[in-house]
Order: structure tokens, then C-alpha cells, then sequence
């Protein structure tokens, strides 16, 4: 059945998605042409799949060896690593749109290359002062007092920090903008080209930690510190070549709505109504009902400072950028999936803890993250073919219900024979009796547990470039796990709803992502996508919150439920967008 979708206006260039009927037929076409294959290999596609690979497997490698240096520089404590972990999730709360205004305000060659600069240039001089530090620890520690050792420790926190913020805009620019115009605004397309850049983030994940670790332990520290200098400024230029010969071979790359000429317009409109008398201006309106508003709105000029003028126009773009982002049609879609963020049910730093103090040994560990990858890759080949049977929405539903089914094990764990939960631990009045027999409770726990204030050798904030579920751990380096639980019948039904649950996670997380790309005007892309980055931060930290406040393995029955609740919500948000869709379809129709 065709299906063809609505033109939208966005600042003034028509988007048109094709269907799959359209694109069956384009395919066909295509491999009737000999030589395809060589065609294909100098094509946008494989060029942007090649660029991309090598971002992610240097952005895998670097999130996961500054989390060891942090720890190793500061005497194996969490210290530095927690800083880092809040100043990155706090930069991206503050600045997720301004980043997505600069990408919409600027030509797409110019945000690409810029953000890929400042990533791989910030890495590079981040690694280099690392090397110094490692080398010369020693020295350092003597110059003025120690202070220099802090002066060196801001500086490799703020480079990273930078070479995150750039890694965000890179990932706005090229997969929230740049794939939707090179397939054509074709559905099919995209969805192809969505999963094909997920599966590469799944084998990536997996592998860049292991390639750097095992230089880390091989080597050394200073050795690991060269091995992603060399590889950043490699990819930088592969990167840089591959990124400009997609730019030239895709002309539509270089058309972007006029977003500050629309805002320049609209200066001018206001002043001519001052000069007729009218005294109040009003914030800026969309000009059209149909038009997509400019990201950046101009108000009032007032005979304030430069700097206050700069500093109100930035907080204004802020403002703009989240009303921009609360009136999108697919805004309950992308809050649903913020949502999912608030969670301790992946393969992060807590639930592999946590089944380290259920007797899990490491070994196991890295055969279910490598089970759970592959999982992941089995929810992308379902995404595609159930977006081409029941169409995008549809497909949103069934993998919703799909995780929430399989979530449902982890629910069953908690109460399953061998879970440490005891509800009664969070119970803040107790008589003096039962206090005692409370003590003597948790001390028998004990016996078979182990601490979860352990060293770590993982981030407090995992990397934000994908879902934060994937990221790979090395939990209690050379540390025992302890004694066998009673029962192994709770720790099998959690891992067993996790693993599963990520053929739903990552069928939702593509519908998802597919849904803003159709549905948000070119104008707005970039903002749109800084406020959602913004959000999957936000919600990332209160599950962090939630730890801190119960981090005991005996609280974490009840971290499991507040997770599900929160998945709950998030899923509900996107059944009332899919009948809002629906309902709306029937009234066009």
C-alpha cells in the first residue's frame, strides 16, 4: 500500500518522506546497474557509516579510559570521577539548546567540521597532558604546593568536558540531520540507515573498551594515553575527508532554512511598528501557522552592557529552545523516551555491581554484555521489519509492550528466592528490638555481599552519545566476589528481563528517534535535539540520586520497582502520542 506523507514547510523548503513503495522500486533499479556495489562504497551512505564507526569507536575508547585515568590519578577513589561525571551531565543540561541552536544557525559543512575539530583537538591535548601527569606525577605533586596537580586535574576535566559537548553537536549534526537529507526524506531510507548507525554503536560498544583496556594492561597508563592520541588525530583527517565528500556529493546538504533571516525579518517588522507608535513588543510569534518559528527570537534592544545583552540573549535562546521543543507534535514521544533514562535495569556500573555482590563473577559478566549486545542487535532487525509491515507508530507500540513484558521479570526477582531485599531497611523509625534483630539480618546478608562502595573503574556518568544502557563496566578490578547467594533464582530472572528487554529498548529508542526526525522542521532540528540530549541527561541523574539514596544491595529490590514505574510512565506517554496520532490521522483522512 502507498503512503504518501504530508509535505511540511519547514522555512520555507518543502520536506516530502517518501514511501516504501517508491523505494522498493528505486532499489530494484539500483541493482540492476552493474557495478552497484562500487557505486555504493562511494556513496553518502557507506561514507557516513565509515566516518561514523570511527567517531564512535574513539568516543567508546575515550569515555571509558578517562574514567581509569581519573580513578588512577586520584589514588583509586571516585572522587575525580564523580566531578567529571557531574560536570559533563551539567553542561549538557545547561547548554543541550544552545548546542542545537548553534547547529540550526549554521551552515551544515561548518557545524560538522567545527564539532569534529574541537572533539578530536580536545582529546589530543587532553591525552597529551594526561601523559605529562603520568610521567611526572611525582614532580608535579612538589610544584607550588600541590597546586599544580590541580591545576592539571581541572584542565583534563575541562577538555573533556568540551570534547563531550562537541561529541553531542557532531551527533546532532550528522545523525539527527544530515542522514534524514541524505536518503531523501524516504522512511525506508532512514530507518535503514537509523539501524545500520545503532548496530555499529552496539559492536563499537563492546569492542573499542576491550582494544584500549587491553593496551591499558599491557602496557601502560602513558602507552594507553598515545594509543587514542594517534587514533584521534588519524580519524580526525579520515574523518574530515569523508564528512566534506558527502557535503559535495549531496547538494542538498548545503540548502538549510534561512532561521536568521526569518528573525532579521521579523526585527524589522517590529521596528517599523515602534516607529508608528506601538511601545509594547511582543515576544515573536510564528509567522505562519504552518511555518516552523525560528529557534532564535530577537526581542526588544535595550542600552544594556554588550555582555548583559549576550548573557539575556542566551538565556533566551534557552527558553525558546524548550518552548520549541514542548510544542512539537512528537513531544510526548521524546519525554517517554527521557523517561527510560531513569533507570538501574542495564548493563551500567550499578546493576553490574549489584550482581557482583550476588556471587556473579566477571567472566559471566562480559558473556551476558556480550549476550545483551547481541540482543540489541536483534531489536534494530526487528525495528525494520516492523516498520515496513505496521508502519512507525505501530511499531513504537508493540516495542513498548515488548519491553514492559520482559521487564516484568525483574519485578518477579525481587520477590524470587535469593533476593537481598528487605523492605523493612527503609523503614526510618524502628523499636530498639527490632533494630537489633534488623543488625543481626543484615549482617547474615553480608556474609554473602559485597560492598557497593567498592572501587570502580567506571564513570558516574556513562557516555551520553547513545542510550546509557550499553556501556560496558569493569567492576571490583582483582577483588573476589563473594560467597554464593542461597538461591541463584533471583539474579537469573533479572538478567534474564534486562537481556530481553533490550529487543523492545532498542526498537523503541530507533521509533523514537525516527519520529523526530519526520515530524520536526529543519529550522528547529538541531534545538529540538539539544532540549531532548538535555532531558536524557536530566533523567539520567535522578537515577544516579536514586542510588545515592539507597545504596545498599538490599535497597536495590526497591530501585528495581522505582525503575519499572518510571519505564511505565515513560511508555504511557507514548501510547497517549500514538492515539493522539491516530486520532488525528482519522479526522485528515
Amino acid at each position: 500500500m502507498s503512503q504518501r506523507a504530508d509535505a511540511s514547510q519547514c522555512g520555507g523548503v518543502v520536506v516530502e518522506f517518501e514511501s516504501d513503495d517508491i523505494r522498493d522500486a528505486r532499489a530494484k533499479k539500483a541493482r540492476s546497474i552493474p557495478g552497484s556495489a562500487l557505486i555504493y562504497l562511494k556513496g553518502p551512505k557507506f561514507l557516513i557509516y565509515v566516518s561514523g564507526a570511527l567517531s564512535m569507536w574513539g568516543d567508546r575508547m575515550w569515555h571509558f579510559a578517562i574514567s581509569v585515568f581519573l580513578i588512577e590519578l586520584y589514588g583509586h577513589n571516585l572522587l575525580l570521577t564523580a566531578v567529571f561525571g557531574l560536570v559533563v551531565a551539567g553542561s549538557v543540561l545547561l547548554l543541550g539548546a544552545l548546542i542545537g541552536d548553534w547547529v540550526d544557525r549554521n551552515p551544515r559543512n561548518k557545524v560538522a567540521h567545527a564539532s569534529l575539530f574541537i572533539q578530536n583537538i580536545s582529546v589530543t591535548v587532553c591525552s597529551i597532558v594526561l601523559m605529562l601527569v603520568f610521567s611526572y606525577k611525582q614532580r608535579i605533586e612538589q610544584i607550588w604546593d600541590g597546586w599544580l596537580t590541580v591545576v592539571c586535574y581541572t584542565v583534563v576535566i575541562v577538555l573533556a568536558d568540551v570534547a563531550n559537548l562537541a561529541s553531542t553537536a557532531l551527533t546532532i549534526a550528522i545523525q539527527r540531520d544530515w542522514i534524514v537529507v541524505i536518503t531523501g526524506y524516504n522512511r525506508g531510507h532512514l530507518a535503514g540507515m537509523n539501524a545500520t548507525m545503532r548496530r555499529i554503536d552496539q559492536v563499537t560498544n563492546i569492542l573499542a573498551p576491550l582494544a584500549v583496556g587491553q593496551v591499558m594492561t599491557l602496557a601502560s597508563n602513558v602507552v594507553g594515553c598515545g594509543f587514542i592520541l594517534g587514533w584521534n588525530l588519524v580519524s580526525l583527517i579520515v574523518e574530515f575527508f569523508f564528512l566534506s565528500r558527502v557535503y559535495r556529493i549531496v547538494p542538498a546538504l548545503s540548502v538549510k532554512p534561512p532561521v536568521v533571516e526569518v528573525a532579521q525579518s521579523y526585527l524589522q517588522r517590529m521596528e517599523r511598528r515602534g516607529s508608528q507608535g506601538e511601545v509594547n513588543v511582543a515576544r515573536p510569534q510564528p509567522l505562519t501557522e504552518g511555518n516552523c518559528n525560528s529557534s532564535v527570537h530577537l526581542k526588544e534592544i535595550t542600552n544594556l552592557p554588550l555582555c548583559f545583552q549576550r548573557f539575556r540573549w542566551l538565556v533566551s535562546t534557552c527558553k525558546d529552545g524548550w518552548r520549541a521543543y514542548y510544542r512539537q507534535p512528537v513531544f510526548l514521544a521524546g519525554m517517554g523516551l527521557a523517561f527510560l533514562y531513569t533507570t538501574v535495569l542495564g548493563f551500567d556500573c550499578i546493576t553490574t555491581g549489584y550482581a557482583y555482590t550476588q556471587g556473579i563473577s566477571g567472566s559471566l559478566l562480559s558473556l551476558l554484555m556480550g549476550v545483551s549486545a547481541i540482543t540489541g542487535l536483534m531489536g534494530t532487525v526487528m525495528f525494520t521489519r516492523l516498520r515496513k509491515t505496521y508502519g512507525l507508530v505501530n511499531t513504537g507500540i508493540i516495542s513498548s509492550c515488548l519491553h514492559l513484558g520482559c521487564l516484568l521479570l525483574c519485578v518477579c526477582s525481587v520477590f524470587a528466592p535469593g533476593s537481598p531485599v528487605d523492605l523493612r531497611l527503609l523503614m526510618p523509625y524502628v523499636t530498639s528490638n527490632s533494630s537489633a534483630e534488623l543488625g543481626g539480618m543484615a549482617s547474615q546478608r553480608r556474609k554473602h555481599t559485597y560492598p557497593l562502595t567498592g572501587g570502580s573503574n567506571q564513570p558516574l556518568l556513562p557516555d551520553r552519545s547513545s542510550i546509557h544502557w550499553t556501556n560496558n563496566t569493569v567492576l571490583f578490578d582483582n577483588v573476589p566476589s563473594g560467597a554464593a547467594p542461597e538461591s541463584y533464582i533471583s539474579i537469573i530472572l533479572l538478567f534474564l528481563g534486562v537481556i530481553t528487554a533490550r529487543i523492545g529498548l532498542w526498537s523503541f529508542d530507533l521509533t523514537v528517534t525516527q519520529l523526530l526526525q519526520e515530524n520536526i522542521c529543519a529550522s528547529e532540528r538541531g534545538v529540538v535535539n539539544g532540549v531532548q540530549s538535555s532531558m536524557n541527561y536530566l533523567m539520567d541523574l535522578l537515577h544516579f540520586i536514586m542510588v545515592i539514596s539507597a545504596p545498599q544491595p538490599q535497597h536495590f529490590g526497591i530501585l528495581v520497582i522505582i525503575s519499572v514505574l518510571f519505564i511505565t510512565t515513560g511508555h504511557t506517554m507514548y501510547f497517549l502520542y500514538a492515539h493522539k496520532a491516530k486520532r488525528k490521522r482519522r479526522l485528515d483522512t
